[in-house]
């Protein structure tokens, strides 16, 4: 049997760093059902405070998930799960993504620094080379 695996980031901001991380891949951002997040709130499974307003739609609080705007009707996508944790982010990643962009690194770099992103080093090895990065809350990641 194949299993299916989800990377979930603990987070500060949640909502916001899915928004990045959608825009940053090309992906996009699952959409929340507002009608059932309603209907669990008047069923008494939810409180208004277990949601907020977030881009003009009523969404849980602190949890959002992307994915390829292709894929999202498949139940076993790629899926990336943001979720907001009270700590702060402590040391270095022991897990990071590699994001192959197939452009101009340095170009992608610029871009995502304009974004909020910071630039941590550069390395190679062979013919391939690729800049460290951090997103917005300093989580690492590659672009080659």
């Amino acid at each position: 049997m194949a299993s299916f695996i989800q990377t979930t980031v603990d987070s500060a901001d949640a909502l916001t760093q899915a928004d990045w991380w959608a825009e940053t891949l090309g992906w996009v951002v699952e959409p929340t059902d507002e009608a059932f997040v309603r209907s669990m709130i008047e069923q008494g499974y939810a409180t208004d405070g277990d949601t907020v307003t977030h881009e003009g739609k009523l969404v849980w609080r602190g949890a959002a998930a992307i994915t390829p705007a292709d894929r999202i009707e498949e139940r076993d996508r790629p899926r990336m799960l943001f979720q907001d944790v009270p700590e702060k982010k402590s040391g270095k990643n022991r897990v990071h993504w590699d994001v192959r962009t197939g452009e101009d690194i340095d170009q992608v770099r610029s871009r995502l620094e304009a974004r909020g992103a910071a630039y941590v080093a550069t390395h190679s090895q062979g013919p391939m080379s690729w800049h460290v990065m951090t997103d917005p809350e300093g989580n690492e990641f590659c672009i080659s």
